[in-house]
């Protein structure tokens, strides 16, 4: 069976960020990922972790001044001691919350710069992150993230993120394969799953194309199910979607999956 896998930065947002660990937990998930936890404490969530029995599985890095329109800094030359500060905190939080994976954030291609510029940039940040992030053993993940809903991010597909996987080629970083993102820019999504399985760190689901309940939009979760449970994967699925409503009334999806395989 599938271990479903909340994320809190998401889901239950009617809570204060803390709460929301134990509510992940009252409601059936197993674990809990979220963006980004830099405004809590670690000693904070440590709390939350332990009290709630919930481990944390997926953080990502510091993605800049999001309200000013940044994504990430991995792609950027001028901007690397800040992407190394990023890394730096993200390892310190990971290594408090028992060793997460780190999504690394790409960031956006800036202004002026060519995409193959900015992957060479990319390629060596994250072979330096690889490297700091193997010091403490904590694994990294990289995402295609679709154009229509960020554009001008580095890696929009799933062939592309491949080929920079393939070109870093460290032991410690893997794909971080979302099934939403996929499906709504390139389709194929259960195929490229099966193709891409064995480079693949972690899986992320949400209804295609408006990112509300899997059970909602375009994309047969039941398939999508019997694809996971009968493949080698065996790490969590983190349910990265926005309620339609409220989080709670939302959850028939998971109870009707979970009443199924039992």
């Amino acid at each position: 069976m599938l271990k479903l896998c909340a994320n809190i930065s998401m889901l239950f947002n009617e809570l204060p960020f803390l709460q929301r660990y134990q509510a992940a937990a009252d409601s059936g998930f197993v674990a809990v990922e979220c963006l980004f936890p830099y405004e809590v404490s670690v000693d904070q969530l440590a709390i939350a972790m332990g009290n709630s029995g919930m481990p944390q599985v997926l953080i990502n890095t510091a993605p800049g001044n999001w309200q000013l329109g940044d994504r990430g800094m991995a792609c950027d030359v001028s901007r690397i001691k800040e992407f190394q500060k990023s890394v730096n905190q993200a390892l310190v939080y990971a290594t408090a919350m028992g060793q997460p994976l780190v999504h690394v954030m790409a960031g956006l291609i800036p202004q002026g710069v060519t995409l193959a510029a900015a992957e060479q940039v990319y390629i060596d940040n994250l072979r330096w992150a690889a490297s700091q992030a193997s010091q403490v053993g904590v694994r990294l993940t990289i995402e295609a993230i679709n154009p229509i809903d960020m554009p001008h991010y580095l890696i929009s597909n799933q062939a592309q993120a491949l080929r920079l996987l393939t070109l870093i080629n460290v032991s410690n970083l893997g794909l971080q394969f979302d099934f939403f993102h996929c499906q709504k820019h390139e389709g194929n999504a259960l195929q490229q799953f099966k193709a891409l399985l064995p480079y693949i760190f972690h899986v992320q689901i949400a209804g295609v194309p408006d990112r509300h309940e899997p059970n909602t939009g375009l994309l047969n979760y039941d398939l999508v199910f019997d694809a996971l449970n009968g493949s080698s994967y065996t790490g969590y699925v983190g349910c990265e979607y926005r309620p339609k409503n409220d989080t709670l009334g939302g959850l028939g999806w998971m109870s009707n999956y979970l009443t199924k395989n039992l």
